[in-house]
């Protein structure tokens, strides 16, 4: 899927997200079209209009059940074709895009189909059915275990199986949408009594997102670990917002529930598996005392991907005078216990079924040091190793006005830089 050549601004750039060897897909508003959101491949500072390119014949030659797909205001519909069909697809906007024969570089209606990214109004990839979280770092794990387990970090199932919990579809939201602070019962004791009242202890997690695709499977049947990476559409970035002190009091006997139902955000931008098929590593080793994993969790071939993420804030007088985010932590995805295809195999292994546009969250992506802890919780230490942001204030968590600012990209020696784009939030306060 390689081109030597790309005609697009900035698609050449070595440090740009959307070099021709990536083609995100996301799904956005054009200025000139208001209220008529269509699927877009990002390609350097541009996006192509697939839409408008089907309007104008540009993708004759691809079966009529991929370009139909591509002219639908949510990407379900292409989500749910497979594999085969997908990589028609992108082989056919990487003709588009370079030099080959059906480049459109000098097609009369080349300005009409590509159009400025920043101008764009993104919207969520998909409709999201259902949205599940899971808890698949042991770093992160034991790290917050420690916090309120100390002789026990790691509860007993804790590396037999995935950890998840059902999350919210309803609160996910694309990037750039503003955070309220949320409300809810908080305890000044582990006894009680609680009071009600807006959280002091907002909280963010680094997370990446994967989206499903594929036909999905019949209620009552399940996914093949070997047979789930086919049903990896893409990833995104995504931020799990927590009010930690709502969760304290409200997450036992059954877990999370307010203290995460509140905001999600995800990047705009959904990368393709193919994108990111250089970039994946074999699936982590298991040490020496941990125990063997059940037969429907085992794949020889399985595989992690390599993203590096880093986590930044600005505070709202930062970016009143200028002042560059502070990055408070680094990680990578590849630095995690559980993988994807397992994470989906544990899912539908009851027989739950799975449906195109269906979002599984990683859990926080935490690694091996303090700087790569993945959320405020554990970069503070519960609000004990306060971080310093660039204009001196400090942060145990986050305060209102702050935004964050999460990144990701796969880069290594001789390949081409495949980016996210950016998962961003800005914190406002409670409702009145």
């Amino acid at each position: 899927m390689t081109a030597t050549n790309c005609w697009v601004p900035g698609a050449a750039r070595a440090d740009g997200d959307f070099p021709i060897e990536n083609l995100p897909w996301g799904i956005a508003e054009r200025p000139d079209r208001p209220g008529e959101p269509r699927p877009f491949a990002a390609i350097g500072d541009c996006a192509l209009d697939m839409a408008e390119a089907a309007g104008f014949g540009m993708l004759e030659g691809l079966a009529p059940r991929i370009a139909s797909a591509l002219r639908q205001p949510a990407l379900n519909a292409f989500m749910a074709l497979g594999q085969d069909d997908w990589r028609a697809a992108r082989a056919h906007v990487t003709g588009l895009l370079s030099g080959g024969p059906r480049s459109i570089e000098r097609h009369a209606r080349r300005d009409a189909v590509l159009v400025d990214r920043g101008s764009l109004r993104m919207r969520l990839p998909a409709e999201i059915g259902d949205y599940t979280d899971f808890y698949a770092s042991e770093h992160h794990a034991t790290n917050v275990g420690s916090m309120f387990r100390p002789n026990q970090p790691l509860m007993p199932n804790w590396k037999h199986l995935p950890v998840g919990y059902h999350g919210r579809a309803s609160s996910i939201v694309v990037d750039g949408t503003p955070v309220r602070r949320p409300c809810g019962q908080t305890v000044a004791s582990d006894d009680g009594p609680p009071s009600f009242g807006p959280s002091k202890l907002l909280d963010h997690e680094l997370e990446m997102g994967v989206f499903f695709g594929g036909q999905g499977n019949a209620l009552g049947t399940r996914i093949p670990v070997a047979r789930a990476a086919e049903h990896l559409f893409g990833l995104v970035i995504l931020n799990d917002w927590s009010a930690r002190d709502v969760q304290k009091w409200e997450y036992q006997p059954l877990g999370p529930f307010n203290a995460k139902n509140f905001c999600t955000t995800i990047s705009p931008w959904v990368v393709t598996m193919d994108a990111l098929r250089p970039f994946c590593m074999p699936g982590p080793a298991r040490g020496a005392d941990d125990p063997a994993m059940l037969d429907y969790l085992r794949w020889s071939d399985d595989f992690v991907v390599d993203v590096r993420l880093e986590v930044l804030i600005a505070s709202a007088g930062m970016r009143e005078r200028g002042v560059a985010p502070t990055r408070i932590s680094y990680g990578t995805f590849a630095d995690m216990y559980w993988t994807m295809s397992q994470m989906l195999a544990h899912h539908t292994s009851t027989g739950c079924n799975m449906r195109p546009g269906d979002l599984l969250g990683s859990g926080t992506i935490s690694g091996p040091v303090k700087e790569s802890r993945g959320c405020m919780l554990e970069r503070t230490w519960r609000g004990t190793e306060p971080v310093t942001l660039a204009d001196g204030t400090e942060r145990r968590f986050l305060q209102d006005g702050d935004e964050v600012i999460i990144r990701g990209s796969c880069e290594q020696p001789g390949l081409p830089r495949i980016g996210f784009g950016e998962c961003r939030g800005t914190v406002v306060p409670a409702q009145a």
